[in-house]
C-alpha cells in the first residue's frame, strides 16, 4: 500500500520547546578499553553529537546522566554484584567521553550513588523527574548506553511517570549478557509506547 502523500512521514521529527535530550551514560568505562566497554559503543558518540547539536542550536535543553558509584558499590563483583569496579565517582572512568560534545549549560544527573543501591533507571534515586516537570519537559528523547539496561530501564520509568518517548535507534548499543538482550530491549521500549527515530530523520 503506498502511503497517502498528504500524511506526515512517521520517519521525519523535529525538536519541540517541550522536548529534552538525554544523553545516557557515555563514560569512559562504558568505551573502548574501558572497565566495562560495550560493543561497538564508541559508534554513538558521533551520532549522539548531531543530536546534541540539533538541541543546542534551537535553545533546547540537554541532560546527561552518569553512573557515579562509590568504592565498593553494591553492583561490582567483590560485593557480588554483576559487573566489574567501573564508573566509580571522580576517576578517569567515569569520566564523559572527551569526544562527546555536551554543552557547558548540559545539567548532570549521577545516579547509582549509593553504596547499597543498583540504579539502571536516570529516575531512580535522582532529581531528574521534577527537574524535568519544573521545566515544563513533556517528551524525551534518549540515546546512549546501555539499550538492555540504562537506556531501557529509563524509558520504563519515563511511560510510567507519563512522558513521550524518542528512542534514538542510531545511538544506542547493547551490553548483550544473553544474545538478543539488545533487541528485546528494543521490542519493550515499541511495545511501551517509545518512537524509533534516527538523525537521519531530522527535519529542517
Amino acid at each position: 500500500m503506498k502511503r497517502n502523500p498528504d500524511s506526515p512521514d512517521p520517519g521525519r521529527w523535529r525538536p519541540q520547546p517541550c522536548d529534552v535530550l538525554l544523553v545516557t551514560d557515555i563514560q569512559n568505562d562504558f568505551l573502548a578499553g574501558g572497565a566495562l566497554a560495550v560493543k561497538d559503543g564508541d559508534a554513538v558518540v558521533p551520532v549522539l553529537n548531531g543530536y546534541i547539536d540539533a538541541f543546542v542550536t534551537r535553545g533546547l535543553p540537554v541532560y546527561a546522566t552518569r553512573d557515579w558509584h562509590p568504592p565498593g558499590h553494591c553492583s561490582f563483583h567483590a560485593e557480588g554484584g554483576p559487573w566489574p569496579v567501573h564508573c566509580v565517582a571522580g576517576t578517569p572512568g567515569a569520566a564523559f567521553a572527551a569526544t562527546l560534545a555536551l554543552p557547558p549549560d548540559t545539567t548532570v544527573i549521577s545516579k547509582a550513588t549509593s553504596l547499597t543501591e543498583e540504579a539502571y533507571s536516570s529516575f531512580q534515586g535522582t532529581d531528574l523527574d521534577s527537574r524535568l516537570r519544573a521545566a515544563g519537559v513533556k517528551r524525551i528523547l534518549i540515546g546512549g548506553l546501555a539499550t538492555d539496561y540504562c537506556v531501557l530501564n529509563t524509558v520504563r520509568d519515563a511511560r510510567r511517570l507519563g512522558y513521550e518517548v524518542m528512542l534514538l535507534a542510531d545511538a544506542i548499543r547493547a551490553v548483550e549478557v544473553e544474545p538478543g538482550d539488545g533487541r528485546r530491549a528494543e521490542d519493550e521500549m515499541a511495545r511501551l509506547g517509545a518512537q524509533r527515530i534516527t538523525l537521519d530523520g531530522l527535519a529542517e
